[in-house]
């Protein structure tokens, strides 16, 4: 069974790997599309400190992920008919949206399944940002 889930995976972190694993947990082959920077730039107010290339070398050298390849436009169809998805897993954040619902239809039509998760409550990409910012600016106010 091949599962696929796709995401910025900026700032790798134990939330990461926690979807990850889940992932492999389900099936024998963990499929993950890696958003380009300009498709980040349509859903989050900042385009990804790890350059796309670096955050899908990093991807690559984890056990848990056997296959790994980019997505430049905001639509998830052609990555799961790309590696043959038999399971979609999304974030809990997945809403409604066009191309959100495109994947749905897709998915449904074929036989496919959507897993729906929670974020890792313990860390995000945005929590470390966020922290890196405040403890710059408590270093430079103390200087």
């Amino acid at each position: 069974m091949i599962i696929y889930t796709v995401g910025t995976f900026d700032l790798l972190h134990v939330g990461h790997l926690a979807l990850l694993n889940y992932c492999r947990s389900l099936g024998d082959v963990v499929a993950v599309g890696v958003a380009s920077d300009e498709v980040v730039n349509r859903y989050k107010p900042n385009v990804p400190v790890i350059p796309l290339n670096q955050r899908m070398e990093m991807l690559r050298a984890l056990r848990c992920v056997d296959i790994v390849h980019p997505y430049h436009d905001l639509e998830y169809v052609s990555g799961c008919k790309e590696v043959n998805a038999d399971v979609f897993v999304i974030g809990e954040d997945w809403g409604r949206k066009p191309h959100n619902l495109d994947a749905e239809s897709y998915l449904k039509a074929e036989g496919k399944k959507i897993i729906q998760v929670r974020y890792n409550p313990r860390t995000s990409s945005t929590k470390i940002k966020q922290t890196v910012i405040t403890q710059t600016h408590v270093d430079l106010c103390a200087a």
